[in-house]
């Protein structure tokens, strides 16, 4: 059958680069899903170090077996090691690099900034490419990634197209040339990636160690000045809709990406095959249609073979008579609100983007919406609907009648018997009734779906139910078809040129698109035609006939001048030992330079003799009360970090007067002494440190300029911008820098000359006493109180539901207007307190914070911290008064003196007892 789309097989021009499309697989039918139905690479993760622990995942063993599979089938293959990596785990880490690079994988990716130091010590060719989980959003951060050795960066899920188009500027004018990539289609994180601590903050798992509990999903009430907001059938606050790239697809193409990545390690492989050929075809498409808006349309169409349907089924989604109107009207059509056209056989939307095909198989592969992100820039009112939070697929329409088995539907999508449904009360975080259908049959403009006898509880079904389309084994079917058997379905192009003059052998040069060639020579010489010559079209017809094999034919060259000729059998034969030879040098593992003497000892930092320096006490602040009861109890390093920059001035003026009395009571011989309980008179000279925003994008300078302008004694840095613009000025190195390890510790510390480094908020207790045991403990601090900050996004709750605006612009600033907590609704973990108001605070670029209602303490160990050489300990206040302040810093300098435990102290400030506990792969 003829397909619906063409494919283009050669590399396009070198200013229109067509994008690799990479698909994920949890598994090895997740593989073959992917790999016949088109993606050029897959991403899959192995035992250990993944952000997806929960998927079935390959082994070590498996990788060479793996790995050929796909080099033979033209496929890349990366192996995700996206996690943080803990110091004891490095040894471990060292060995799995090592396998990884000599299995002949195409690449690894990484979110440890040790662990890509480890790799390009090991290895100084070996890809490494940035994960997301590094949250990269800017220019600099693609330098950074670039200074650790990374051959390609994954930006941002938050990046809009225009911001991408200004990182790539920006990278041209510096001279830098990483590729990008970016993510297409899947589920979106309402959380910067690499920044959300809500699994650990809520229930003791971490999201940089593969193990997120996806508390973005649940229910949440909004409670402002103290009050439940009524949102009506809005719950699911932090829930994004699903991230569907399609209609931005040329966008993204013109803008130079480098690569499109579809989430859904976790996925099945019907999702995969699904999604996978969606983004196949569309992306093909949008070539041929770029490529004639650059007058190639001769040259594109030239070389456009068709590419095989799904089995069973010409691919487009199931209908029945009458219920769409695409099938009704022969040329402009609309589909839930959106213009298209035909072309050809398929319904493809203006602009090569969402048609109905498209939409209803992405939306029957996983959706809970699908919704562009953040590609045209932020829209508050639109990323979220907040109805549910889980799988609904297409939906169908609304109960009008409940009767015999039946309900009575004013369909809006294709329905049969057999399909599997689900009706939707408004309440989705209950049970929800359904089941499959048993017949359809319209009735004018209405149809009715009849179900089997007691397979529905009619009870708990209501007229105005909405009703959606959960299940199409028809479509299970012909996807499961599209990578069932052994016998190859996608095929990838190769081209052939032919030499040859009378009395000489027949030469062949076949060249597939990864860059390998082989020569093939026949084994007889040709001879003059008399009939039957070796025309182009002979050529073409014998070499083209590779079915059953990885391979189609793309280019043809024939260079032969005269009318020669050669038997067809020696033709079959040269043509099969083209596969043959082409299919022996695919499959040879890709052998990467490996340093054998190259040792993770040589990396790590050289202890340094502990200093017996007094313990002391950082406080960070989040305003100007609290800053002046921090320094009325006499603490000499403060952190500040306020929501508005602007503030800084005020509160630099306020530290500034305090060191004049500082300075004034040091002439009078009274220059204060440790840590205690001090008068005015005994207070030591105090300095003050400002926080920039934790995330800054393209054309947000601006902001840094205003921390920069109040003139700190230092800053807090969090980012890679952060560590650009404030080179020349004291630093700290903020916990969103993902210190896990000594690798990355001695890497910042010294690559950028920052006085400290906070360690990661992943670390327990014995990870901590790891890391303090394995570089200089001087060089950090450790956060012992605090309101863990749990989600972390660009996603504003304030505009979205305390005003109509979509962003800054319009939203009427209701984050200065109101104190906003959120509540979670149910069960979720059971260690998260259902009930807990969290705290949301928005900063200078708009972006929310989530933080823990619940502060928490790693008080009981301070003193075996203090006892592995740790100096700096930092507490840190978001919403507490100035009297909470006041006598929280009094009992953790009671605690440092001694005078009190660390059990009494959090149980008389009714803390949560725990040190950023993770659910890692250390067992203590």
């Amino acid at each position: 059958m003829k397909a619906d789309f063409q494919q283009l097989t050669e590399t396009t021009s070198p200013a229109l680069q067509r994008p690799e499309l990479l698909a994920p697989a949890g598994n090895w039918e997740c593989a073959k899903a992917a790999v016949e139905n088109g993606a050029d690479a897959i991403y899959f993760g192995l035992d250990r170090f993944n952000a997806r622990m929960r998927a079935e995942n390959f082994t070590e063993a498996d990788l060479p077996e793996l790995m050929e599979y796909l080099h033979s089938r033209g496929v890349k293959g990366y192996v995700t090691l996206n996690t943080l990596v803990f110091p004891q785990e490095l040894r471990e880490a060292q060995q799995y690099i090592r396998s990884i690079i000599a299995a002949g994988v195409d690449a690894v990716i990484v979110q440890d900034i040790g662990i890509c130091r480890l790799i390009r010590h090991i290895s100084p060719d070996f890809p490494i490419h940035a994960s997301t989980q590094m949250t990269i959003t800017s220019a600099a951060g693609v330098e950074f990634a670039e200074s650790l050795g990374c051959n390609l960066v994954v930006l941002a899920r938050e990046c809009s197209l225009n911001e991408i188009n200004k990182i790539q500027s920006q990278l041209a004018y510096r001279g830098t040339s990483l590729p990008l990539e970016v993510f297409v289609h899947g589920a979106l994180c309402v959380a910067y990636s690499g920044q959300c601590l809500t699994s650990e903050a809520l229930g003791g798992r971490s999201a940089n160690r593969g193990e997120c509990a996806q508390a973005c999903r649940m229910p949440y009430d909004l409670i402002a000045d103290g009050e439940t907001v009524n949102l009506g059938d809005k719950k699911y606050l932090l829930s994004p809709q699903d991230l569907g790239g399609l209609e931005v697809l040329p966008d993204l193409v013109k803008s130079g990406v480098a690569c499109l990545k579809i989430e859904g390690r976790l996925k099945s492989p019907e999702y995969v095959a699904n999604v996978t050929r969606v983004y196949r075809q569309a992306l093909d498409r949008v070539m041929v249609e770029l490529e004639k808006k650059e007058g190639k349309e001769d040259a594109a169409m030239e070389q456009i073979p068709s590419s095989p349907p799904l089995k069973g089924g010409n691919n487009k989604a199931p209908l029945v008579k009458g219920s769409q109107r695409v099938a009704e009207v022969s040329r402009h059509v609309l589909y839930a609100g959106e213009p298209v056209h035909r072309s050809g056989s398929s319904v493809v939307a203006t602009g090569v983007g969402w048609g109905d095909q498209e939409r209803y198989n992405l939306e029957m592969a996983f959706s809970r919406g699908i919704y562009t992100g953040w590609f045209r820039g932020i829209n508050n009112q639109e990323l979220l609907h907040a109805r549910f939070g889980k799988k609904r697929g297409v939906y169908l329409g609304e109960v009008t009648r409940i009767g015999n088995e039946q309900v009575t539907v004013r369909l809006k999508a294709p329905v049969k018997a057999g399909d599997g449904v689900v009706f939707d009360c408004g309440h989705p975080e209950a049970k929800e009734e359904g089941g499959r259908i048993y017949a359809v049959e319209r009735k004018g403009k209405e149809t009715v779906l009849t179900f089997g006898r007691r397979d529905v509880n009619w009870r708990r079904v209501h007229v105005g139910d909405k009703v959606w389309k959960t299940s199409d084994p028809e479509l299970d079917k012909q996807l499961r078809q599209s990578f069932a058997g052994d016998t190859p379905q996608f095929q990838r192009p190769i081209s052939i040129e032919v030499h040859g003059e009378v009395g000489q052998n027949l030469v062949a040069i076949a060249r597939d698109e990864l860059g390998h060639v082989i020569q093939i020579e026949s084994s007889i010489p040709l001879v003059e035609a008399h009939t039957k010559p070796l025309t182009t079209e002979r050529l073409h017809e014998q070499f083209g006939r590779l079915g059953n094999t990885p391979f189609r034919l793309g280019n043809l060259t024939n260079n032969l001048n005269n009318e020669l000729m050669l038997p067809v059998s020696e033709l079959n034969r040269m043509r099969r030992e083209i596969v043959t030879q082409l299919e022996e040098l695919r499959k040879k593992p890709k052998r990467w330079q490996i340093n054998p003497s190259a040792s993770l000892s040589d990396l790590l930092p050289s202890p340094s003799p502990n200093h017996s320096t007094t313990p002391s006490l950082i406080v960070l602040v989040r305003n100007l009360k609290q800053l002046q009861a921090a320094l009325q109890a006499g603490i000499e390093t403060i952190y500040c970090e306020f929501e508005d920059p602007r503030k800084y001035r005020e509160a630099v003026e306020m530290v500034r007067q305090r060191q004049e009395k500082g300075q004034g009571a040091l002439v009078k011989g009274h220059r204060a002494s440790g840590i205690g309980k001090k008068t005015n008179s005994q207070s030591p000279i105090p300095t003050i440190w400002v926080a920039p925003p934790r995330i800054t994008k393209p054309g947000e300078n601006w902001i840094l300029q205003q921390v920069s302008a109040c003139e700190a004694d230092g800053y807090l840095v969090r980012n890679y911008d952060h560590l650009q613009f404030f080179v020349d000025d004291r630093c700290v190195g903020d916990f969103s820098l993902n210190v896990a390890n000594p690798l990355t510790a001695d890497f910042l510390k010294n690559q950028f000359g920052l006085e400290r480094l906070t360690a990661s908020y992943d670390l327990n207790i014995n990870q901590l006493e790891d890391l303090l045991k394995s570089s200089p403990p001087d060089w950090f601090e450790v956060t012992i109180h605090q309101h863990m900050p749990m989600f972390h996004m660009e996603h504003c709750v304030f505009c979205a539901f305390l005003s109509t605006g979509t962003d800054f612009r319009n939203c009427g600033r209701p984050c200065e207007k109101h104190e906003v907590k959120l509540r979670v609704r149910g069960a979720f973990p059971k260690e998260s307190r259902v009930g807990t108001e969290h705290i949301l605070h928005a900063d200078a670029g708009c972006r929310n914070t989530v933080f823990n209602g619940t502060a928490q303490t790693g008080a009981e160990y301070v003193q075996r911290l203090i006892g592995l050489g740790l100096r700096h300990l930092r507490i840190e206040f978001v919403n507490e008064t100035p009297e909470q302040v006041t006598q929280t810093i009094h009992n953790y300098q009671k605690l440092l003196h001694g005078e009190i435990t660390g059990s009494q102290l959090w149980r008389e400030l009714k803390l949560q007892n725990q040190l950023g506990v993770t659910r890692g792969s250390v067992t203590h």
